[in-house]
């Protein structure tokens, strides 16, 4: 499990991430509901849906414990993908009216279930940050990377601003970067060895992936004498790890540890 200081606390961050997400929907004009986004070839609706659907699945999982799986033999992400684009068909009979108004009303649903969460109990992996149960907290706060991402690609595709501060996109970047020791994991090094992501900009940081005797673990600041080292700023940064296209970080050092860290995602493919 990850250093205690590496925690990303975004519990109460959820009803504002949730507000703007409503206001910016009500905002749209018609044609923008069309308007494709940087997710996969969806459009605005299709995303829109998709964080509905994100919303009552959790709440079914976690709050109901109604739990789905993939059959025996197919990886999650191929199942997940599929779960995914058949809601997003289905929904999209909802329209954009009906859709806001469920992100505004049922969706505070899984608000109410992450503010009475237990954050320091151990849960399922977050696969992207690990095999290894997680912490809730951090389980979270990918549920919160999740939503912030989808609206951000809302705003982008209709020109809005992004809600880019650095209290919104901080916590991104901060639990992106338990994405590094994962990517880490198949490189063979020197325990002591040390992996370091300097992200700038306000809602930016500085971690490090340290290999102890077994395994890569995050830790928060600068590394002393890195192996290598990733650099950008904190838009490079999630774009990175939301897995857009061409988008990487700057890197410097061992070519093994830099072209596995580079590959670092933390979405589930």
């Amino acid at each position: 499990m990850d250093a205690p200081e590496c925690r990303v606390d975004t519990v109460t961050k959820f009803p504002n991430l949730r507000r703007g997400l409503v206001a910016v929907l009500r905002d749209l004009d018609p044609d923008d509901w069309g308007r494709p986004t940087a997710c996969g070839g969806w459009d605005v609706l299709d995303v829109a849906v998709h964080l509905l659907g994100v919303d009552l699945a959790n709440v079914a999982v976690r709050r109901d414990g109604h739990r789905t799986a993939p059959p025996a033999g197919v990886p999650l992400g191929t199942w997940l993908g599929g779960f995914n684009a058949d809601w997003v068909r289905a929904g999209r009979r909802l329209g954009p009216a009906l859709v806001i108004d469920l992100l505004a009303g049922p969706g505070r649903w899984f608000d109410d279930w992450a503010t009475g969460a237990n954050l320091d109990a151990v849960g399922p992996p977050v696969t992207w940050a690990g095999p290894d149960p997680a912490p809730v907290w951090l389980d979270v706060a990918r549920e919160y990377t999740e939503r912030w991402v989808h609206q951000q690609q809302i705003r982008e595709a209709t020109g809005r601003p992004g809600l880019d501060g650095p209290t919104d996109v901080g916590p991104v970047v901060a639990t992106f970067a338990h994405a590094l020791p994962a990517s880490l994991a198949g490189v063979a090094a020197p325990a002591g060895t040390a992996v370091q992501l300097a992200v700038t900009g306000p809602g930016g940081g500085t971690w490090h992936a340290e290999r102890g005797d077994e395994r890569w673990a995050l830790r928060a600041g600068p590394a002393s004498g890195p192996a290598a080292t990733l650099t950008g700023d904190e838009g490079t940064a999630w774009r990175m790890y939301a897995d857009y296209p061409g988008v990487v970080l700057a890197a410097t050092g061992d070519p093994d540890l830099v072209a596995a860290a580079l590959g670092g995602r933390a979405i589930i493919v």
